[in-house]
């Protein structure tokens, strides 16, 4: 089930069925059913043309994301294996767009990127679902703050961390010879914001990540420094670098079904995963008889990874997620006072967001946007 259809909800849809399995049923959940019927139909017939349309789409385009009613119907209806929230609340609103320039920041919109996923998740219990949940939107904070406030919380995040790993094995590859980017095994624990600031600026804001390239079993022994600034490639900065975001929810999917399908060991990156702050290396164990689930911590330990997602998303804005409070950092506070004539709340109380949300719509996106 994928809930929300916007761009990058739609690339998955394509991968999705692109993998031509007359087994996957896909369910693409959405406001604007009008929107999604003609999406949907672009899918189908150009996968038909590439003779690989043999999975069963359905269309459920009156679903109201605003209620948690609408939401558990719809996840009754079909009991999914999988979800997949890639809803926003402004659609085709990239919200770095307006803060990146300015603040350096993307964690001030945590408020509204948790805003649907609280209510699909509760959704989810009210079903009492079973699905793997997987968050799309700013997972490094929302996840934590879902699980620190005693909310059921996603699976998995996508994204981010995904988005600098290829970056990083095309400069290994060419710097060593290396034809097969896939042989290239890269470990990386960082939040949102280096995901940002690397692959926009090529530097790591004077920290140090925690970043481990192997081949063949042995250490790349390369500059950091040299690593990063050549993750600086021109890319598109419209909707089509949503492709990256849907991969990422792609890589997810598939690698939990291939871990299980063929009793192996799969290591993703995911932000937000098990609840934990930040970003992490994260193995799926399907070969033993029970599959299970964990960090990878063969090369970094959990201490040292959670103290560098702190580190990491403090400079986005995050000063600490706990107890059902977001924490705001004092510098995002004056930057935000500066630069919107805002005053943000230094606290937000996971039972309060909505009055946060509604300064942020209408101080900040209504006359930016």
């Amino acid at each position: 089930m994928i809930i929300g259809l916007g761009s990058v909800g739609l690339y998955l849809l394509d991968y999705l069925v692109g993998l031509s399995n007359p087994r996957l049923h896909l369910v693409v959940v959405g406001r604007n059913r009008n929107k999604m019927v003609q999406d949907v139909n672009i899918v189908r017939t150009a996968a038909t043309i590439r003779g690989c349309l043999r999975s069963r789409i359905d269309i459920e385009g009156n679903c109201d994301l605003e209620q948690v009613e609408s939401i558990s119907g719809t996840i009754k209806k079909y009991s999914p294996d999988f979800i997949v929230n890639s809803s926003r609340v402004y659609s085709g609103l990239k919200y770095g767009s307006i803060s990146w320039q300015h603040l350096r920041a993307y964690g001030i919109w945590t408020p509204l990127s948790v805003r649907y996923a609280k209510n699909i998740m509760e959704a989810y219990e009210q079903a009492n679902s079973q699905a793997i949940t997987i968050n799309t939107s700013y997972s490094d904070a929302v996840i934590p703050w879902l699980k620190s406030a005693g909310k059921a919380y996603f699976d998995f995040g996508s994204g981010n961390l995904n988005h600098l790993l290829p970056r990083m094995k095309f400069y290994v590859g060419e710097r060593l010879g290396i034809n097969n980017l896939n042989e290239i095994d890269i470990t990386l624990a960082a939040s949102h914001f280096h995901d940002v600031v690397v692959s926009k600026e090529g530097h790591a804001e004077g920290q140090r990540l925690l970043l481990d390239i192997k081949y063949s079993g042995k250490t790349c022994d390369l500059p950091q420094e040299e690593i990063l600034n050549a993750c600086r490639i021109p890319m598109p900065v419209d909707q089509k670098r949503n492709m990256m975001n849907a991969s990422s929810n792609f890589n997810l999917i598939y690698s939990v079904l291939k871990a299980i399908g063929s009793h192996t060991k799969i290591k993703v990156h995911s932000p937000g995963v098990c609840g934990e702050i930040g970003g992490y290396p994260y193995i799926i164990d399907g070969s033993g008889n029970v599959v299970t689930s964990y960090f990878d911590t063969s090369v970094f330990s959990m201490d040292a990874m959670r103290e560098a997602n702190r580190k990491s998303i403090y400079l986005d804005g995050i000063k600490d997620v706990v107890n059902g409070n977001l924490y705001y950092t004092p510098e995002l506070i004056e930057k935000v006072r500066k630069v919107f004539s805002l005053v943000l709340p230094g606290q937000v109380n996971f039972e309060t967001l909505d009055d946060v949300d509604s300064l942020l719509i209408d101080k900040i996106i209504m006359p930016n946007k």
